[in-house]
């Protein structure tokens, strides 16, 4: 892969993982649940989860499904189901105030194996992600060199990248413990993230497929 269109997969893969989205609400909502690093395993779970989504766009499958309305639905409909759940448990959740020094020892902690399923089911089952990765990897391919290779190159650059990025989104949120002592600040915090969680949901639900009737 030449270096100047590395260098511009990069600055696009940055722009993607920056910019606000289930990753980054559900990696902050680990990071004021565990701390950090504590609550990173949100953010490994996403790693797999987009994985899975250039695994499936390198083989051929993501275009069978962006271009089956049904498999499609099914996929788009599952990330909104999750999504929601994931905003109502937050809205709903009975917060008591965190104790900073008590996290830090790991009292109290989330077990890694939720987190990294949390996190994977966030990405994998977001299928503006696939259409996205489906429509711009390409972009990026140089059809005169080897494609297992390019695809590996890509694969590596946009899990570090995001990688980096949720590193950052876990540990803002980890920083906000000491202002969360109290309950009633936790409580606002966690229904800030769930409207969060909502309003995605509901911008996927609203979501139609480039060329979908209706």
């Amino acid at each position: 892969m030449a270096w100047d269109l590395w260098l511009a997969f990069l600055a696009t893969s940055i722009t993607i993982s920056v910019s606000p989205g289930p990753g980054a609400f559900a990696s902050m909502a680990s990071g004021l649940r565990n701390g950090f690093p504590g609550g990173y395993g949100v953010a490994v779970g996403l790693q797999l989860g987009l994985v899975l989504q250039l695994l499936i766009v390198a083989v051929g499958i993501g275009a069978l499904i962006t271009s089956s309305l049904w498999a499609f639905e099914v996929v788009r409909w599952a990330g909104v189901a999750y999504l929601a759940w994931l905003g109502i448990s937050l809205v709903f959740a009975r917060a008591r105030g965190l104790d900073p020094a008590a996290i830090a020892a790991g009292e109290g902690r989330e077990a890694m194996g939720p987190q990294l399923l949390r996190g994977f089911l966030v990405n994998s089952t977001n299928p503006k992600a696939l259409l996205f990765s489906f429509a711009v990897l390409p972009q990026f391919i140089d059809g005169r060199s080897d494609l297992p290779s390019q695809y590996v190159v890509m694969g590596l650059t946009m899990v570090g990248v995001d990688a980096a990025v949720m590193a950052g989104y876990t540990g803002l949120a980890a920083k906000a413990l000491d202002l969360l002592k109290d309950p009633r600040h936790l409580t606002w915090a966690n229904r800030v993230l769930g409207i969060l969680f909502l309003a995605v949901a509901a911008g996927l639900a609203a979501f139609r497929q480039p060329g979908a009737g209706g």
